[in-house]
C-alpha cells in the first residue's frame, strides 16, 4: 500500500531478537514478583511454595547447588536452605523464567536474597550459563569471596566437581539392575508422594532422578 512504512517498526525488535539469539533472557522479560509461603525444600536449590491456591515448584535462579549424591555437600546445602526457609516462612518470589520441567526459575527473597547467600556461604556455585537473568557481577563476587575463605564446596582444592559436570557424568553412566541400596528398584507410580521419592533419592536411589536435576519423580504431587 502506498505510504505504508514498515521500517520504523523493526529497530525496537532488534534487542529482543539479539537477546534470544544469545540466550540472554534478562529481568526485563521476567514476570512480576509475588508473595508466597514455603511448603518444603527439595534440595539445595529447589523448593515448593504456596501462592494463593497454587502450589509452585521453585528452582533457584543463577545458582547450582551440589547434587544429593555429592556427599556431604548436597546434604549441607539442603539443610542450610531448610534452616533459612522453614515451612511456613513468607517469601518474595522474583521469577526469571520457567525451565523445561515446568518449574519457576526465580530469586527468592526472605530477610536477604537466598540465592546469593547460598553462593556467599560456599553452598552453591554461580551458574554462569544462566547469570544473565540476575546481577551476575554480584554472584561472581560472592563466589570469589567464598573461594578465598575456602567455605563449603571450596574446601575441596579447586572447588567441588561442578554440579552440571556431575550430572553430565551420571547421565553417561549406566546403572545395572540390582545395584540399589536396598536391593530393589522403586517405581514412581508406586511411591505415592514426591516427598517419599526425594527421601529415597537421598538414600541413593539415583535412578528416580531421571534428568539429573536433584528432583525425584517430578510427576508426583
Amino acid at each position: 500500500m502506498p505510504g505504508l512504512r514498515l521500517l520504523p517498526l523493526l529497530p525496537p525488535l532488534l534487542p529482543t531478537v539479539l537477546g534470544l539469539a544469545l540466550g540472554l533472557a534478562g529481568p526485563a522479560w521476567a514476570a512480576p514478583a509475588f508473595r508466597a509461603t514455603v511448603l518444603s525444600v527439595g534440595d539445595g536449590d529447589t523448593l515448593r511454595v504456596r501462592s494463593g491456591q497454587q502450589r509452585i515448584t521453585i528452582r533457584l535462579a543463577c545458582i547450582d547447588a551440589p547434587e544429593t549424591a555429592q556427599r556431604p555437600y548436597g546434604q549441607q546445602a539442603r539443610q542450610v536452605l531448610q534452616l533459612r526457609l522453614p515451612v511456613g516462612r513468607p517469601v518474595t518470589i522474583q521469577p526469571q523464567s520457567t525451565d523445561r520441567f515446568g518449574r519457576t526459575v526465580a530469586e527468592v527473597i526472605s530477610d536477604t536474597n537466598i540465592n546469593l547467600a547460598l553462593v556467599e556461604d560456599g553452598l552453591a556455585f554461580a551458574y554462569r550459563r544462566y547469570l544473565a537473568a540476575c546481577d551476575g557481577a554480584a554472584y561472581l563476587e560472592a563466589e570469589e569471596r567464598a573461594r578465598r575463605q575456602r567455605l563449603g564446596v571450596w574446601r575441596v582444592p579447586g572447588g567441588l566437581t561442578r554440579p552440571w559436570d556431575f550430572r553430565r557424568g551420571r547421565r553417561s553412566a549406566r546403572i545395572p539392575d540390582g545395584t540399589t541400596p536396598d536391593g530393589r528398584r522403586h517405581l514412581c507410580s508406586q511411591i505415592g508422594s514426591r516427598a517419599k521419592a526425594q527421601e529415597l533419592l537421598r538414600l541413593g536411589h539415583s535412578y528416580l532422578d531421571s534428568d539429573g536435576d536433584g528432583e525425584a519423580c517430578e510427576s508426583l504431587p
